[in-house]
């Protein structure tokens, strides 16, 4: 089983990465761009778990490794 989790800088957080690209990409002609916020992600690979146990182990892997649940928002997808 493979599971994906992104992970992105809460809406309330200043993302200077963010702001970087958008400015770049405004300096190189793309105008329309809005806005730009930078994230992480990550694919992890289970064995023999199931689907609804292998998404709350990711799930609780997310919280307390991958993402810091302070300022950062994630989500899990499950193949």
């Amino acid at each position: 089983m493979k599971a994906r989790v992104y992970v992105t800088l809460k809406k309330s957080v200043f993302d200077p990465q963010g702001k970087t690209i958008h400015d770049a990409l405004a300096s190189m002609g793309y105008s329309s761009v809005a806005d730009v916020r930078q994230g992480k992600f990550f694919e992890v690979s289970l064995e023999g778990v199931a689907a609804a146990a292998g998404k709350k182990l990711v799930e609780e892997i997310a919280h307390k490794v991958l993402a810091n649940p302070v300022i950062e928002s994630y989500t899990v997808e499950v193949e």
